[in-house]
């Protein structure tokens, strides 16, 4: 999933992108509100961290933004303030969530699994799609009693594929989702993924991943006559 994070603080911005990166996320990152209020207009995130206090624009001023276009992304605020007004200032202003500094990076990925289960209307960590499993909490991907071993990027297209099982993504929305701004690779990238997943995740095995000519692919147990 791809993933904006605003933070001011350069050395937890670092750190904190790190860490979604080890665990399969796509992030950008900035510093500032401004710069996270000109992201949000690029690409469509499925989830967002905001410091409250940043320069230029702060946490409440990119929020609004984002609510006034319409979008339901859901939001993390993170804030050094820990009071009961500053966490219902927060949550009314309409952010999902509201984590106080310091905070454990556990807890900041256990909250961002809760907003994206929410968001993709699931009910705990585990996405099924026949006899393939993801446990997003424990980074397990099964195919039957079979642990298959991905890496970041393939776990990270896999799960989205999963997130929208049944529906067919285009390359270029696979591509946005997957990875951020930095990237500078081919233009194939997608379908090189694509080919990487379907030998460990289809090889011998039911087909699950399906390309639909001119439109992308879609992740589903049979495919469509």
């Amino acid at each position: 999933m791809r993933v904006l994070l605003a933070e001011d603080e350069e050395d937890l911005n670092r750190i904190i992108t790190k860490k979604l990166i080890s665990q399969g996320y796509s992030v950008d990152s900035c510093y500032d509100g401004e710069e996270a209020i000109d992201s949000l207009s690029l690409v469509d995130y499925d989830a967002v961290i905001l410091d409250i206090m940043m320069p230029k624009a702060d946490g409440f001023t990119v929020l609004r933004h984002l609510r006034g276009t319409g979008k339901t992304t859901p939001v993390l605020f993170l804030t050094a303030r820990d009071a009961v007004a500053d966490r219902v200032k927060g949550l009314d202003s309409g952010a999902n969530d509201y984590l106080v500094k310091p905070f454990s990076f556990e807890e900041l990925l256990a909250r961002l699994r809760a907003m994206m289960r929410t968001s993709f209307g699931i009910a705990d960590n585990v996405l099924v799609v026949a006899d393939l499993t993801m446990d997003t909490a424990a980074h397990v991907v099964k195919r039957g009693e079979t642990e298959i071993s991905l890496s970041a990027k393939e776990y990270e297209l896999l799960e989205y594929l999963m997130h929208n099982q049944g529906i067919v993504l285009s390359r270029e929305k696979i591509e946005d989702h997957i990875w951020n701004f930095d990237y500078e690779g081919g233009t194939n990238v997608v379908d090189v993924y694509i080919s990487y997943l379907r030998k460990k995740i289809d090889g011998g095995r039911e087909k699950l991943i399906h390309t639909v000519r001119g439109k992308g692919y879609v992740l589903r147990e049979a495919e469509n006559s």
